[in-house]
């Protein structure tokens, strides 16, 4: 029977060591940040700018106040006369004022007031007067609490709570004053209390600002996904405008050697170099791209849908035009086929800037400008003030990025942004060229 009851003693025993052994950790860490005095200044309030040192001044007014009261009630109440009264009102304002920068100093700098105060009115105190705490004293050391549980952890709140309860408690049991009236029941209600306000204001500042962190976060990622999106569509885009320029080079110089009479064979050669060369670069242009077509194999952007120009704007405007919303177009210039990027690009702009006038500015009328310079294409399209209210959005928001997106790949400008009379603008500037406005 003894034998058998030996090792179960011992696992009894390393488990206790092992429960022991975090218990003492989270001691030593407690101890270790009673001592801190780190420098953690009370954050001001972001709003309203001009009250956001507010609530350092209301502090240095509770500081102010409750050491004037220290002393007025250690000399007229405990008829305690001397220095250690204006010392006392010192410690006690300096105290709160300290917690403000270093909560954990002035908690310690708060109970060593309580210290001078219970230990200067002991001889002095009356029937039924308090002790070891002054009425105004067992207040003033409430905004120190405070000032703490706002900007330390839950666990050191609770320490710091309960230490001055618990020395309250064993200062009247070992030194009461005969006649005295007890605070412990006023310290634990009110220490208890501003514990609990504290560590709720805390909890909701970090909610706060962790939300505010994840929406800065989730905007970011949402721009971002957004950017790549739109790059996506542009080189599937860009795919089908370079393929289709790729596969009439491989035809055509397929074709030209029946087109001259008595071709030399240099002339084949060359031509043939020419076709192979313009099949490889179309064959390693779908390999690189295919991926981007076999993601959205219904988007409108594939082989069987032709790219969009210019010319096809006035059916654009035709089917905003049918959505309820009036717009008129200008066409300044010599109008003109450009290269197939800036006729695309200046598409889906026109495309997205109305969009957007759908979208945000229902009832308002658009004007939609094109100006065909010598280098450079002008857009420009312009919405008057909604004369209703936009229904919500559920779109990213961020067709401003793929915008200036198409136009930066082109070398060119866009800008976008409210009018005086309560609308809002979109231009921009694309060279007819972007090689040479490029180099």
């Amino acid at each position: 029977m003894n034998e058998q009851s030996g090792p179960p003693a011992v696992e009894v025993e390393v488990d206790s060591g092992r429960a022991r052994a975090p218990r003492g950790r989270l001691l030593r860490t407690l101890a270790l940040d009673l001592l801190t005095v780190e420098r953690d200044p009370l954050p001001r309030m972001s709003r309203p700018r001009w009250l956001a040192r507010l609530p350092h001044v209301a502090v240095v007014y509770a500081a102010l106040f409750f050491g004037f009261l220290t002393t007025e009630q250690m000399s007229d109440h405990y008829n305690d006369q001397g220095g250690v009264p204006l010392v006392a009102a010192i410690l006690t304002g300096a105290a709160i004022v300290l917690a403000m920068f270093r909560p954990i100093a002035g908690w310690w700098l708060g109970l060593l007031a309580a210290g001078v105060v219970a230990w200067s009115i002991h001889d002095n105190v009356g029937d039924g007067q308090s002790w070891p705490w002054l009425p105004a004293g067992i207040i003033a050391f409430a905004p120190v609490l405070l000032l703490v549980a706002l900007r330390v952890p839950p666990r050191l709140t609770v320490v710091a709570v309960t230490v001055p309860i618990a020395l309250t408690g064993l200062a009247e049991l070992l030194f009461k004053p005969e006649h005295s009236q007890s605070s412990v029941l006023g310290a634990l209600l009110l220490f208890g209390f501003v514990g609990l306000l504290g560590y709720a204001l805390r909890a909701t500042r970090l909610a706060r600002g962790k939300l505010v962190e994840q929406e800065t976060i989730t905007e970011e990622e949402r721009a971002r996904r957004t950017l790549l999106e739109e790059r996506s569509r542009i080189a599937r885009e860009l795919h089908d405008v370079v393929a289709h320029h790729m596969s009439v080079i491989s035809i055509q110089a397929q074709v030209a050697p029946h087109l001259v009479e008595n071709p030399s064979e240099e002339l084949k050669e060359n031509l043939a170099g020419i076709r192979e060369n313009a099949l490889e670069a179309l064959t390693e242009l779908r390999r690189v791209l295919g991926v981007l077509r076999s993601e959205q194999p219904d988007d409108p952007a594939n082989p069987h849908h032709p790219q969009p120009t210019l010319a096809e704007l006035e059916g654009l405007v035709d089917n905003v035009r049918g959505a309820g919303l009036a717009v008129t177009t200008e066409i300044a210039g010599i109008r003109r086929p450009l290269t197939p990027g800036v006729e695309l690009t200046a598409y889906r702009i026109v495309q997205e800037a109305l969009s957007n006038c759908l979208r945000h500015a229902p009832g308002s009328r658009v004007e939609v400008g094109i100006a065909y310079g010598p280098r450079e294409l002008h857009l420009c399209i312009a919405n008057s003030a909604p004369t209703r209210p936009a229904p919500p959005s559920h779109g990213a928001g961020h067709g401003l990025l793929g915008m200036r997106e198409r136009a930066g790949m082109l070398g060119g400008e866009l800008a976008a942004g409210p009018r005086p009379d309560g609308g809002y603008e979109v231009s921009a500037v694309l060279p007819m060229d972007p090689e040479t406005k490029k180099g």
